[in-house]
Protein backbone atom coordinates (compact mmCIF):
# COMPACT_ATOMS: atom_id res chain seq x y z
CA UNK A 1 0.00 0.00 0.00
CA UNK A 2 1.32 3.67 -0.98
CA UNK A 3 1.85 5.95 2.19
CA UNK A 4 1.44 9.33 1.37
CA UNK A 5 1.73 12.48 3.77
CA UNK A 6 -0.99 14.95 3.99
CA UNK A 7 -1.07 18.42 5.64
CA UNK A 8 -3.77 19.64 7.26
CA UNK A 9 -3.88 22.48 4.64
CA UNK A 10 -4.39 20.26 2.03
CA UNK A 11 -7.13 18.12 4.20
CA UNK A 12 -9.82 20.40 3.10
CA UNK A 13 -9.48 18.95 -0.36
CA UNK A 14 -8.83 15.70 0.62
CA UNK A 15 -11.65 15.38 2.26
CA UNK A 16 -14.08 17.10 0.82
CA UNK A 17 -17.82 15.21 -0.14
CA UNK A 18 -18.38 14.27 -3.89
CA UNK A 19 -20.83 11.90 -5.45
CA UNK A 20 -24.43 12.79 -5.10
CA UNK A 21 -23.42 14.65 -1.72
CA UNK A 22 -23.99 18.37 -1.51
CA UNK A 23 -22.17 18.81 1.82
CA UNK A 24 -21.23 17.39 5.50
CA UNK A 25 -22.95 19.06 8.43
CA UNK A 26 -20.09 19.89 11.04
CA UNK A 27 -19.99 18.75 14.74
CA UNK A 28 -20.28 21.03 17.26
CA UNK A 29 -19.18 19.67 20.14
CA UNK A 30 -20.49 20.22 23.59
CA UNK A 31 -18.88 22.08 26.55
CA UNK A 32 -19.23 20.17 30.10
CA UNK A 33 -22.13 22.05 31.99
CA UNK A 34 -20.98 20.21 35.25
CA UNK A 35 -18.75 17.68 36.73
CA UNK A 36 -19.68 14.14 38.86
CA UNK A 37 -18.11 13.91 42.03
CA UNK A 38 -14.17 13.17 41.12
CA UNK A 39 -13.81 9.47 40.37
CA UNK A 40 -10.32 7.44 39.13
CA UNK A 41 -10.92 4.70 35.89
CA UNK A 42 -7.49 3.95 33.89
CA UNK A 43 -9.56 3.79 30.70
CA UNK A 44 -10.74 7.44 30.25
CA UNK A 45 -13.69 6.45 27.77
CA UNK A 46 -15.46 4.56 30.32
CA UNK A 47 -18.00 5.83 32.85
CA UNK A 48 -16.83 7.01 36.24
CA UNK A 49 -13.26 8.23 34.63
CA UNK A 50 -12.25 11.73 35.31
CA UNK A 51 -9.00 13.44 37.01
CA UNK A 52 -8.61 11.91 40.09
CA UNK A 53 -9.39 9.74 42.76
CA UNK A 54 -11.20 10.49 46.04
CA UNK A 55 -9.40 9.20 48.49
CA UNK A 56 -10.36 8.14 52.12
CA UNK A 57 -9.24 11.03 54.64
CA UNK A 58 -6.75 10.03 57.29
CA UNK A 59 -8.71 9.55 60.99
CA UNK A 60 -7.46 12.21 63.62
CA UNK A 61 -4.65 11.34 65.40
CA UNK A 62 -4.57 9.54 68.67
CA UNK A 63 -4.05 11.21 72.26
CA UNK A 64 -0.82 11.65 73.77
CA UNK A 65 -1.71 9.53 76.36
CA UNK A 66 -2.95 6.61 74.56
CA UNK A 67 -0.18 6.08 72.08
CA UNK A 68 -0.82 3.88 69.16
CA UNK A 69 0.02 2.55 65.52
CA UNK A 70 -1.23 5.34 63.39
CA UNK A 71 -4.73 3.96 61.32
CA UNK A 72 -4.96 2.68 57.80
CA UNK A 73 -6.82 4.16 55.37
CA UNK A 74 -6.94 3.42 51.82
CA UNK A 75 -8.64 4.72 49.05
CA UNK A 76 -10.74 1.68 48.77
CA UNK A 77 -11.97 1.18 52.22
CA UNK A 78 -11.57 -2.13 52.01
CA UNK A 79 -9.93 -1.42 55.51
CA UNK A 80 -11.68 0.60 57.75
CA UNK A 81 -9.12 3.14 60.16
CA UNK A 82 -8.84 1.35 63.52
CA UNK A 83 -10.08 3.13 66.39
CA UNK A 84 -6.92 3.95 68.50
CA UNK A 85 -8.33 5.71 72.01
CA UNK A 86 -11.54 5.92 74.14
CA UNK A 87 -12.32 9.12 72.27
CA UNK A 88 -13.12 7.95 69.03
CA UNK A 89 -12.06 10.06 66.09
CA UNK A 90 -14.41 12.13 64.14
CA UNK A 91 -15.51 10.71 61.09
CA UNK A 92 -14.29 11.43 57.69
CA UNK A 93 -16.23 14.30 55.88
CA UNK A 94 -17.92 12.52 53.77
CA UNK A 95 -19.59 14.02 50.13
CA UNK A 96 -23.11 15.03 50.84
CA UNK A 97 -26.10 12.17 49.61
CA UNK A 98 -27.52 13.00 46.59
CA UNK A 99 -30.67 14.96 46.50
CA UNK A 100 -33.33 11.66 45.86
CA UNK A 101 -34.47 12.10 42.21
CA UNK A 102 -32.27 14.68 41.16
CA UNK A 103 -29.13 14.34 38.69
CA UNK A 104 -26.28 16.08 37.66
CA UNK A 105 -26.47 19.17 35.08
CA UNK A 106 -24.08 16.81 32.73
CA UNK A 107 -26.45 14.36 33.15
CA UNK A 108 -29.54 16.61 32.38
CA UNK A 109 -27.88 17.53 29.17
CA UNK A 110 -26.56 14.32 27.96
CA UNK A 111 -29.73 12.47 29.14
CA UNK A 112 -32.76 14.17 28.98
CA UNK A 113 -32.38 17.39 26.84
CA UNK A 114 -32.84 17.79 23.32
CA UNK A 115 -29.90 20.01 22.90
CA UNK A 116 -27.82 16.85 23.55
CA UNK A 117 -30.30 14.40 21.35
CA UNK A 118 -29.64 17.13 18.62
CA UNK A 119 -25.67 17.12 18.75
CA UNK A 120 -25.75 13.84 18.69
CA UNK A 121 -28.16 13.43 15.60
CA UNK A 122 -25.87 15.70 13.61
CA UNK A 123 -22.84 14.24 14.09
CA UNK A 124 -24.33 10.92 12.97
CA UNK A 125 -26.31 13.35 9.86
CA UNK A 126 -22.60 14.23 9.00
CA UNK A 127 -21.52 10.52 9.19
CA UNK A 128 -24.50 9.27 6.64
CA UNK A 129 -23.06 12.32 4.05
CA UNK A 130 -19.54 10.77 4.22
CA UNK A 131 -20.38 6.99 4.13
CA UNK A 132 -22.46 8.00 1.14
CA UNK A 133 -19.79 9.80 -0.38
CA UNK A 134 -16.76 7.43 0.22
CA UNK A 135 -18.86 4.51 -0.72
CA UNK A 136 -19.70 6.53 -4.15
CA UNK A 137 -16.23 7.57 -4.95
CA UNK A 138 -15.11 3.90 -4.70
CA UNK A 139 -17.86 2.95 -7.03
CA UNK A 140 -16.51 4.90 -9.72
CA UNK A 141 -12.57 4.09 -8.93
CA UNK A 142 -11.52 7.14 -6.93
CA UNK A 143 -8.65 6.51 -4.34
CA UNK A 144 -10.34 6.68 -0.67
CA UNK A 145 -7.84 7.59 1.78
CA UNK A 146 -8.16 5.92 5.35
CA UNK A 147 -8.71 8.44 8.82
CA UNK A 148 -6.92 6.43 11.14
CA UNK A 149 -3.51 8.25 11.98
CA UNK A 150 -0.44 6.29 10.38
CA UNK A 151 1.31 4.91 13.67
CA UNK A 152 4.38 7.73 12.87
CA UNK A 153 2.22 10.83 12.58
CA UNK A 154 2.01 13.53 14.94
CA UNK A 155 -0.94 15.93 15.77
CA UNK A 156 1.11 18.60 14.39
CA UNK A 157 2.07 16.51 11.00
CA UNK A 158 -0.93 13.92 10.78
CA UNK A 159 -0.58 11.24 7.99
CA UNK A 160 -2.99 9.01 6.73
CA UNK A 161 -2.85 5.94 4.14
CA UNK A 162 -4.54 4.96 0.93
CA UNK A 163 -6.84 2.38 1.21
CA UNK A 164 -6.70 0.30 -1.61
CA UNK A 165 -8.88 -1.98 -1.89
CA UNK A 166 -10.03 -2.68 1.75
CA UNK A 167 -13.04 -3.12 2.48
CA UNK A 168 -15.24 0.57 3.75
CA UNK A 169 -15.49 0.41 7.29
CA UNK A 170 -16.11 3.38 10.26
CA UNK A 171 -15.27 2.72 13.83
CA UNK A 172 -17.44 3.69 16.67
CA UNK A 173 -16.52 3.86 20.63
CA UNK A 174 -18.92 1.96 22.28
CA UNK A 175 -20.15 4.24 25.50
CA UNK A 176 -22.04 7.03 24.93
CA UNK A 177 -20.98 7.20 21.10
CA UNK A 178 -23.00 4.19 20.34
CA UNK A 179 -24.77 3.06 23.45
CA UNK A 180 -26.20 5.53 26.40
CA UNK A 181 -25.82 3.37 29.29
CA UNK A 182 -28.98 4.68 30.87
CA UNK A 183 -29.10 1.88 33.56
CA UNK A 184 -25.79 2.46 35.01
CA UNK A 185 -25.99 6.52 34.94
CA UNK A 186 -29.36 5.83 36.93
CA UNK A 187 -27.89 4.52 39.45
CA UNK A 188 -24.88 5.96 39.77
CA UNK A 189 -26.77 9.77 40.18
CA UNK A 190 -27.73 8.37 43.23
CA UNK A 191 -24.86 7.56 45.04
CA UNK A 192 -21.58 9.18 45.99
CA UNK A 193 -18.29 7.94 46.57
CA UNK A 194 -14.80 7.00 44.46
CA UNK A 195 -15.05 4.55 41.29
CA UNK A 196 -16.42 1.14 41.61
CA UNK A 197 -14.53 -1.00 38.72
CA UNK A 198 -16.10 -4.15 40.26
CA UNK A 199 -19.62 -2.74 39.96
CA UNK A 200 -18.68 -1.45 36.18
CA UNK A 201 -17.33 -4.69 35.15
CA UNK A 202 -21.00 -6.04 37.11
CA UNK A 203 -22.67 -3.79 34.82
CA UNK A 204 -20.82 -5.03 31.83
CA UNK A 205 -22.19 -8.47 32.51
CA UNK A 206 -25.91 -7.68 33.28
CA UNK A 207 -26.70 -4.69 31.99
CA UNK A 208 -27.20 -5.35 28.44
CA UNK A 209 -31.10 -4.34 28.73
CA UNK A 210 -30.95 -1.15 30.63
CA UNK A 211 -29.16 0.75 27.53
CA UNK A 212 -30.25 2.53 24.56
CA UNK A 213 -28.89 3.53 21.15
CA UNK A 214 -27.31 6.80 20.75
CA UNK A 215 -29.88 9.00 18.63
CA UNK A 216 -28.75 9.37 15.35
CA UNK A 217 -26.98 5.89 15.36
CA UNK A 218 -29.53 3.62 14.22
CA UNK A 219 -30.27 5.71 10.94
CA UNK A 220 -26.53 5.63 10.49
CA UNK A 221 -26.44 1.61 10.82
CA UNK A 222 -29.13 1.33 7.81
CA UNK A 223 -26.98 3.92 5.60
CA UNK A 224 -23.56 2.05 6.65
CA UNK A 225 -25.50 -1.72 5.38
CA UNK A 226 -26.40 0.11 2.23
CA UNK A 227 -23.67 1.43 1.33
CA UNK A 228 -21.63 -1.48 2.18
CA UNK A 229 -19.70 0.19 5.27
CA UNK A 230 -19.16 -1.63 8.00
CA UNK A 231 -19.44 -0.58 11.79
CA UNK A 232 -16.91 -1.76 13.91
CA UNK A 233 -16.70 -0.94 17.39
CA UNK A 234 -13.78 0.06 19.48
CA UNK A 235 -14.39 0.35 22.83
CA UNK A 236 -12.37 0.06 26.61
CA UNK A 237 -15.12 -2.57 27.77
CA UNK A 238 -13.13 -5.99 29.21
CA UNK A 239 -12.68 -8.89 26.39
CA UNK A 240 -13.86 -10.95 29.27
CA UNK A 241 -17.10 -9.80 28.60
CA UNK A 242 -17.66 -9.59 24.48
CA UNK A 243 -20.16 -11.64 24.72
CA UNK A 244 -22.33 -9.35 27.08
CA UNK A 245 -20.94 -6.11 24.75
CA UNK A 246 -22.22 -8.03 21.90
CA UNK A 247 -25.70 -8.90 23.46
CA UNK A 248 -25.77 -4.96 24.07
CA UNK A 249 -25.16 -3.73 20.76
CA UNK A 250 -27.08 -6.10 18.94
CA UNK A 251 -29.87 -5.53 21.74
CA UNK A 252 -30.13 -1.53 21.21
CA UNK A 253 -30.51 -2.82 17.24
CA UNK A 254 -26.58 -2.33 16.09
CA UNK A 255 -26.37 -6.03 15.25
CA UNK A 256 -24.97 -7.94 13.97
CA UNK A 257 -21.34 -7.85 16.21
CA UNK A 258 -18.71 -10.44 16.61
CA UNK A 259 -15.95 -10.20 18.49
CA UNK A 260 -12.67 -9.19 16.93
CA UNK A 261 -14.45 -9.08 13.36
CA UNK A 262 -16.33 -5.70 14.26
CA UNK A 263 -15.71 -5.65 17.69
CA UNK A 264 -12.59 -4.87 19.69
CA UNK A 265 -12.13 -5.01 23.36
CA UNK A 266 -9.90 -3.81 25.98
CA UNK A 267 -7.39 -6.71 25.84
CA UNK A 268 -7.18 -7.32 22.73
CA UNK A 269 -3.85 -6.82 21.03
CA UNK A 270 -2.57 -6.40 24.71
CA UNK A 271 -2.97 -2.92 24.40
CA UNK A 272 -4.80 -1.87 27.79
CA UNK A 273 -7.06 1.26 27.36
CA UNK A 274 -4.53 3.07 24.94
CA UNK A 275 -7.05 2.20 21.77
CA UNK A 276 -4.44 2.55 18.78
CA UNK A 277 -2.78 -0.22 18.93
CA UNK A 278 -6.70 -1.58 17.97
CA UNK A 279 -7.50 0.87 15.27
CA UNK A 280 -4.04 0.06 13.50
CA UNK A 281 -5.39 -3.83 13.77
CA UNK A 282 -8.36 -2.73 12.45
CA UNK A 283 -6.93 -0.58 9.71
CA UNK A 284 -5.00 -3.09 8.22
CA UNK A 285 -8.39 -5.07 7.61
CA UNK A 286 -10.36 -2.12 7.17
CA UNK A 287 -10.63 1.22 5.23
CA UNK A 288 -11.82 3.16 8.07
CA UNK A 289 -13.29 6.20 5.94
CA UNK A 290 -14.68 7.64 9.43
CA UNK A 291 -14.41 7.32 13.34
CA UNK A 292 -17.00 8.30 16.17
CA UNK A 293 -16.62 9.15 19.55
CA UNK A 294 -17.00 11.28 22.68
CA UNK A 295 -13.34 11.19 23.87
CA UNK A 296 -10.45 12.65 21.69
CA UNK A 297 -8.87 9.39 22.30
CA UNK A 298 -11.98 7.72 20.41
CA UNK A 299 -9.65 9.46 17.25
CA UNK A 300 -5.57 8.97 18.83
CA UNK A 301 -3.77 8.05 21.71
CA UNK A 302 -1.83 11.22 20.66
CA UNK A 303 -4.42 13.38 22.79
CA UNK A 304 -3.83 11.94 25.83
CA UNK A 305 -0.28 11.25 26.17
CA UNK A 306 1.82 13.07 29.10
CA UNK A 307 2.30 16.51 29.76
CA UNK A 308 -0.84 17.05 27.46
CA UNK A 309 -2.38 20.28 29.26
CA UNK A 310 -6.03 20.93 28.49
CA UNK A 311 -4.55 23.93 27.08
CA UNK A 312 -2.53 22.12 24.57
CA UNK A 313 -5.71 19.63 23.87
CA UNK A 314 -7.66 22.62 22.32
CA UNK A 315 -5.16 24.11 20.51
CA UNK A 316 -4.49 20.90 18.58
CA UNK A 317 -7.92 19.85 17.80
CA UNK A 318 -8.26 23.60 16.40
CA UNK A 319 -5.14 23.91 15.01
CA UNK A 320 -3.92 24.44 11.22
CA UNK A 321 -2.91 20.56 11.01
CA UNK A 322 -6.25 19.18 12.21
CA UNK A 323 -9.46 21.33 12.05
CA UNK A 324 -10.59 20.51 8.44
CA UNK A 325 -10.88 16.65 9.27
CA UNK A 326 -13.67 17.70 12.37
CA UNK A 327 -17.12 16.72 10.62
CA UNK A 328 -14.94 15.06 7.45
CA UNK A 329 -13.63 12.29 8.54
CA UNK A 330 -13.48 12.42 12.80
CA UNK A 331 -17.04 12.78 14.38
CA UNK A 332 -17.18 14.15 18.39
CA UNK A 333 -20.49 13.39 20.43
CA UNK A 334 -21.14 15.86 23.45
CA UNK A 335 -20.33 13.81 26.84
CA UNK A 336 -20.42 16.70 29.76
CA UNK A 337 -20.77 13.66 32.54
CA UNK A 338 -17.48 12.23 32.91
CA UNK A 339 -14.01 11.29 30.70
CA UNK A 340 -11.31 13.05 29.86
CA UNK A 341 -12.73 16.35 29.21
CA UNK A 342 -13.61 16.99 32.44
CA UNK A 343 -10.11 18.52 33.82
CA UNK A 344 -8.69 21.93 33.83
CA UNK A 345 -9.17 25.12 35.61
CA UNK A 346 -9.49 28.76 35.74
CA UNK A 347 -6.59 30.03 33.86
CA UNK A 348 -7.32 26.82 31.38
CA UNK A 349 -10.59 28.07 30.67
CA UNK A 350 -10.31 31.66 30.70
CA UNK A 351 -7.35 33.27 29.61
CA UNK A 352 -5.58 35.83 31.51
CA UNK A 353 -6.12 38.86 28.84
CA UNK A 354 -9.94 37.99 28.94
CA UNK A 355 -11.04 38.61 32.63
CA UNK A 356 -13.21 40.93 33.26
CA UNK A 357 -14.15 42.88 35.98
CA UNK A 358 -17.82 44.41 36.66
CA UNK A 359 -17.27 48.08 37.42
CA UNK A 360 -20.35 48.45 39.41
CA UNK A 361 -20.49 45.75 41.83
CA UNK A 362 -19.90 46.81 45.33
CA UNK A 363 -16.16 46.48 46.96
CA UNK A 364 -16.24 43.99 49.08
CA UNK A 365 -16.41 45.74 52.76
CA UNK A 366 -13.18 46.86 54.87
CA UNK A 367 -12.50 44.87 57.87
CA UNK A 368 -13.82 46.07 61.24
CA UNK A 369 -11.03 48.49 63.03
Amino acid sequence: MKRATRAAALCGIAWALSGCVAAIVPVIAAGAIGRKQLKHNTAPDLPGATVQATATPPAAPAPAAAPAPAPIVTASRAEEPQAVAATPAPPPTAAPAPVAGTITPGMQFLYASGEGAALSVQAYRGLIDMMIARSSDRAVGLKVWSAVLTPDATLAAPKFEDCGAKPLAVVLDVDETSLLNLGYEADESQRTGSYDQARWDRWEQTGAGAVAATPGILEAAKIAKSSGVTMVYNSNRLASNAAQTEAALVGAGLGPVTHLKNLWLQGDEGTGSAKDARRHAIALKYCVIAMVGDQLGDFSDLFNRPGMTPTMRRAAIDGEALRTIWGHGWFILPNPVYGSALKGGLDDAFPADKRWTDPGATPPAAAPQ
